[in-house]
C-alpha cells in the first residue's frame, strides 16, 4: 500500500527538498510577505508500483515521469502571503501520486438517465496546425492521465496521443479548463515541471497559455511575486545548490532562467514563445 505523505516541513531544511523544488524554496522565504511555505514530503516510489501501473493501463510511461516517481511519489508545495494580519493561502504546486494517476473516463459527466458523456462532446473542427498540435480527444483516439486538479479550477494532464498501446514516446501535457477545452503547454513532462516551479504555483497560472489568459487578480497576484522568480531564477539556484546533480534534475535547471522570463512575460500577456 502506498506510503502516506510525512507532516509538512520547510524545503530549505532537507537537501533533496531544495533539489526537488530547484531552489524555490529559498527565493519564496526570502521575498517580503511570504510565509508558510511547505513542502508535503513524500517517499519515491517503488519500480513495482511504476510497471504495475504500466500493466494495468496498457501505457508505458516516460522515462522523466518515471525518474520523477523514483524520486518522490507525487509533489505538493504550498506557500501563503501575509497582508496585514491575515494569512492567505495563494501558491499551490502539486503532482499527483502514482496511485492518482489516473485516467480521465468517458463514463456519464452527471448521474442522471441519458446524459452526455466526454466523448459526446468531441468537437474536431480544431485540428493540428503548424502553430498547434492535434489536440486530445475523449474518445478512444487518446488515453488521458490527471496530473493535477489545479484546486479545481482545470486539469493538467498526461497525454497519449495515439490510443493504446500507449507509447511514451507518443505523450503531451495538456490543459483542460473548466469548459473543457483543452490548450497545449509542454512535449514533455520535465518542460511542464519547470512551468509549475518558474510560474510559483500562482493561482489559474496554466490560464496564461489560453487564449483568453488569467484572471486579472490572478494577473495582480504573478505580477506582484513573479518578480522575485525573474531576478532570481531556481535554475541558477539549484546549480549553485546541488552538486551530482540526476539526469532529470539537470534537465529541469536547464534554461530555468529563461523558463522565469517566460513566467514573468506570459503573466503581463505577452506571447511567451518569443522569449524562448
Amino acid at each position: 500500500m502506498e506510503e502516506e505523505a510525512s507532516p509538512p516541513g520547510l524545503g530549505c531544511s532537507k537537501p533533496h527538498l531544495e533539489k526537488l523544488t530547484l531552489g524555490i524554496t529559498r527565493i519564496l522565504e526570502s521575498s517580503p510577505g511570504v510565509t508558510e511555505v511547505t513542502i508535503i514530503e513524500k517517499p519515491p516510489a517503488e519500480r513495482h508500483m511504476i510497471s504495475s501501473w504500466e500493466q494495468k493501463n496498457n501505457c508505458v510511461m516516460p522515462e522523466d515521469v518515471k525518474n520523477f516517481y523514483l524520486m518522490t511519489n507525487g509533489f505538493h508545495m504550498t506557500w501563503s502571503v501575509k497582508l496585514d494580519e491575515h494569512i492567505i493561502p495563494l501558491g499551490s504546486m502539486a503532482i499527483n501520486s502514482i496511485s492518482k494517476l489516473t485516467q480521465l473516463t468517458q463514463s456519464s459527466m452527471y448521474s442522471l438517465p441519458n446524459a452526455p458523456t466526454l466523448a459526446d462532446l468531441e468537437d474536431d473542427t480544431h485540428e493540428a496546425s503548424d502553430d498547434q498540435p492535434e489536440k486530445p480527444h475523449f474518445d478512444s483516439r487518446s488515453v488521458i492521465f490527471e496530473l493535477d486538479s489545479c484546486n479545481g479550477s482545470g486539469k493538467v494532464c498526461l497525454v497519449y496521443k495515439s490510443g493504446k498501446p500507449a507509447l511514451a514516446e507518443d505523450t503531451e501535457i495538456w490543459f483542460l479548463d473548466r469548459a473543457l477545452y483543452w490548450h497545449f503547454l509542454t512535449d514533455t513532462f520535465t518542460a511542464y515541471y519547470r512551468l509549475l516551479i518558474t510560474h510559483l504555483g500562482l493561482p489559474q497560472w496554466q490560464y496564461a497559455f489560453t487564449s483568453y489568459g488569467i484572471s486579472p487578480q490572478a494577473k495582480a497576484w504573478g505580477l506582484a511575486t513573479s518578480k522575485e522568480a525573474v531576478a532570481r531564477s531556481p535554475g541558477a539556484a539549484v546549480c549553485a545548490a546541488g552538486t551530482n546533480p540526476t539526469a532529470w534534475e539537470q534537465q529541469c535547471c536547464n534554461h530555468s532562467s529563461v523558463m522565469a522570463r517566460m513566467c514573468y512575460f506570459s503573466l503581463l500577456g505577452v506571447a511567451s514563445e518569443n522569449y524562448k
